[in-house]
């Protein structure tokens, strides 16, 4: 059946038409014929009946989501910073019955790797016996020596890994490489997930295509089940926000449910590891590690970590908890393994592998070396003739370290032939087609692919994440950092493939699932989320006000702008520009601090944020004092104010939501305390009193409660004591008062905590002021008990 009713003379579409695969290499759309593959006909006949506006706009609906969650490309290095994902917009497609195939090779190389891990640590028989050499696993630095001899309290090294596969001339695939410490990917390849739907919706429905929900279901409860109580938790273990895969560590933990961790929030007692929370410490026996093993502990492994726990290895020693890989299952993650990995199958499983990896040679003894030395060329040149494949794209890279690791020198001695690697096309990798310049354009490609350990037994997921080269005359750049780009892997099957998700299936029991523990940490950047997000409202509403008055101000200005500007002054708001450097400065601290939370954060939260952020950017090279910037800040006004409504009303109502609430009703009730004192006085410039109305949002509101010009005591009822206005000192009291009293340990056998003491002595207070009784000193000790309000809940809470 045609593919298309538009067809060239070639008969395929005319999408198509002129797409050719590189010389000699293999193509995952085209055949040996050059005919369209008919696991790819129902995608190339979408987007040849879709005209180029509406092509551009499926495109885009992909992008702008993955610019709305926030995924990006971390690069350092000078000149380098953060990029929009690379998302390449065609994905690539694979039958699902060659996946099957797949997924039975890659799991016997999984129980292979879990052999040899667990001798390396347990018997030491494949060094003993010969099989493999003692210098590659002593001189490793992922061999951890402290943890010879102790068993995983799971029952195994290996749960979740990663290979990078490329499919050779003779159209096998074959493994570039294995991850086990801590592989990364498996998140992108979600959000890519995501974001081909958005792209081509009706397709994706409609084409057979397997989910990844059911994969990641099944490790979450694979990982359930290793629990060793109840009432202990399962976890993600993250290096932190600097990480360049922090995004990824986030995104899994908010998908699966499980709490993201640093290694800060966790301690060890007794054996055990427990989690820092605002309800003390609590338990925790499963922890999916994505932080690489030498930082885990600064006691017995990298003494200069402050990423990881002290006394971690005790707990693991103990058996007090189970680590998703184990530490030290880093070091398979050689290269030199790939050399013996075919023989060991033979010895341990008694049969080749059904899916081969690359050729490498071991360089480590002095017998090894001299036969490099005399051979590398032709070696590596055979091993391209005879595979398609060359030892990676990074070839000389990998020759060189092993040399080094063994005390030889393979890049001294290529340099005296003047012979380089590196440079030499030795890649034969199949390509795929990507979008480029409004044409299809065949790019080397490698997938990186998942397997999870799970009840059933390891589990391939049904998808990966391909990168693509950069440009088809440069192969070995198949990478995200030279430039490449990522796609979906699609596996179609032939037979329709149920609807699935990560809620609960038919059958099972409903259960009302806890809110979820609070680490100490979330709750800290929370609370410094809401202080710094209405600190900001604060400075823009001052800054509008300002700058709204600026152009009626005569050249030797007012008393009223003289004390605000001095004002300003003291708060670093530098009124000579139009969008002043502090305000920036607030916002990016707001995101850094929402940053850290992000598995607690929405995408239209973040998004938001984010937007903001931006935008203050964008004004900042613009904007010009006066006029401009009184309605500059308008715009940002509106943008905060959206972020804030976005968190008041689809925030869950747990402990995270309360401590970001108390934050930004501390900084209010602080920043009107101290802006009535200093405007809110008789002896004040003239005009004070309808400053502090205008910037306290409440100017509708004295007109219709009192009617009169605004003096000290309607202003001070209104914005310091009056508990219906929301912008005021007693309202903001109020909300903290009720907060605090629903955390934990707030009220313990009826003994108030010192929080809870301190909060109610200022509602107390408050109640039964009137206005005359809040003068400039009264006002100023009312600004700082508010203020010192952040040392007791950082003295209970988050210390």
């Amino acid at each position: 059946m045609p593919v298309s009713a538009q067809a060239s003379a070639n008969g395929r579409p005319s999408i198509v038409a002129d797409y050719a695969a590189l010389p000699g290499v293999p193509d995952e759309l085209l055949a040996g014929d050059g005919s369209i593959r008919p696991v790819w006909s129902g995608l190339i006949e979408r987007l040849d009946r879709l005209g180029p506006e509406e092509r551009d706009r499926a495109f885009a609906r992909g992008a702008q989501y993955l610019r709305d969650a926030g995924v990006f490309v971390r690069q350092y290095g000078e000149g380098k910073s953060a990029r929009d994902w690379p998302l390449s917009p065609v994905p690539v497609i694979q039958p699902a019955a060659e996946w099957r195939v797949l997924a039975e090779g890659l799991a016997e190389r999984a129980d292979l790797l879990e052999a040899v891990v667990a001798d390396l640590y347990g018997e030491n028989r494949l060094v003993a016996q010969g099989h493999l050499p003692a210098g590659l696993v002593a001189s490793n630095p992922e061999w951890l020596r402290p943890l010879v001899g102790i068993r995983p309290a799971s029952g195994h090294f290996l749960h979740f890994l990663a290979f990078e596969i490329g499919r050779g001339p003779d159209g096998r695939w074959w493994v570039l490489g294995d991850r086990t410490q801590a592989p990364s990917g498996a998140g992108y390849a979600l959000e890519n997930r995501v974001a081909s739907t958005r792209s081509f919706p009706g397709l994706y429905a409609d084409s057979n295509i397997e989910r990844l929900a059911g994969f990641f279901r099944a490790f979450r409860d694979g990982l359930d089940a290793l629990r060793q109580d109840a009432g202990s938790r399962v976890g993600i273990l993250t290096p932190g926000p600097m990480n360049e895969t922090y995004f990824e560590h986030a995104y899994i933990a908010r998908y699966l449910g499980m709490m993201l961790l640093e290694g800060d929030d966790l301690v060890v007692e007794d054996g055990r590891v427990m989690v820092r929370t605002v309800s003390g410490p609590k338990p925790i026996s499963v922890l999916w590690r994505r932080l690489d093993a030498a930082w885990a502990d600064p006691l017995e492994l990298k003494a200069s970590s402050h990423l990881g726990t002290p006394g971690f290895l005790g707990a693991v020693r103990a058996g007090g908890v189970s680590v998703i890989n184990a530490l030290g299952a880093g070091v398979l993650e050689s290269r030199a393994f790939l050399a013996f990995l075919p023989k060991l199958s033979e010895v341990l499983h008694g049969r080749p592998l059904a899916i081969p990896n690359i050729a490498t040679w071991w360089c480590g003894g002095a017998a090894e070396r001299a036969h490099v030395r005399a051979n590398a060329h032709a070696m590596l040149i055979g091993a391209a003739n005879s595979t398609g494949l060359p030892l990676e794209p990074e070839a000389g890279d990998v020759l060189r370290g092993e040399m080094a690791a063994g005390g030889g020198d393979l890049g001294a001695w290529l340099e005296a032939q003047g012979r380089e690697l590196v440079g030499q096309e030795l890649v034969s990798l199949s390509t795929t087609p990507a979008w480029e310049n409004g044409r299809l354009m065949p790019r080397p490609m490698r997938v990186r692919v998942f397997m999870a350990r799970t009840r059933e037994g390891w589990q391939l997921m049904p998808g990966g994440l391909a990168r693509l080269a950069a440009s088809g005359h440069d192969p070995s750049a198949v990478s995200v950092s030279s430039g490449g780009s990522v796609a979906d892997v699609w596996v179609v099957s032939d037979a329709p493939v149920p609807g699935d998700s990560m809620l609960a299936q038919s059958g099972e029991a409903f259960v009302r699932a806890s809110p979820g523990l609070l680490p100490s940490r979330a709750a800290d950047n929370l609370f410094w989320l809401g202080r710094y997000v209405e600190r900001a409202e604060g400075q823009i509403r001052l800054t509008r006000a300002y700058m709204s008055r600026l152009p009626e101000t005569p050249a030797g200005g007012t008393p009223l702008m003289g004390a605000l500007g001095s004002w300003l002054d003291e708060r670093s708001l530098d009124m000579g520009q139009g969008v002043c450097p502090e305000i920036a400065r607030t916002i990016a601290m707001a995101v850094n601090s929402a940053s850290t939370v992000r598995d607690r954060f929405s995408v239209d939260a973040w998004a938001s944020l984010a937007d903001l952020e931006r935008t203050v950017a964008r004004l900042a090279d613009t904007v010009v004092p006066g006029e401009d910037a009184a309605s500059a800040m308008g715009v940002l006004l509106r943008k905060i104010t959206g972020f804030s409504g976005l968190v008041h009303e689809n925030m869950y109502r747990f402990s995270g939501w309360r401590f970001l609430t108390i934050g930004r009703a501390l900084e209010r009730a602080l920043f009107m305390a101290e802006l009535l004192a200093t405007f809110g006085e008789w002896t004040g410039p003239h005009g004070g009193f309808e400053l502090c109305v205008e910037v306290g949002d409440s100017v509708m509101t004295h007109r219709r409660r009192y009617s009169v010009t605004a003096s000290r005591d309607t202003v001070v009822d209104l914005l310091a004591l009056d508990p219906l206005n929301p912008r005021s000192v007693a309202f903001q009291v109020d909300e903290i008062r009720e907060q605090v009293s629903l955390l934990p340990g707030a009220n313990v056998n009826g003994q108030l905590s010192a929080l809870s003491r301190a909060v109610l002595r200022i509602h107390a207070d408050l109640s039964v002021l009137g206005p005359q009784d809040l003068d400039h000193a009264a006002l100023t000790a009312l600004s700082r008990s508010i203020g010192d309000l952040t040392h007791d809940l950082h003295a209970q809470y988050l210390d």
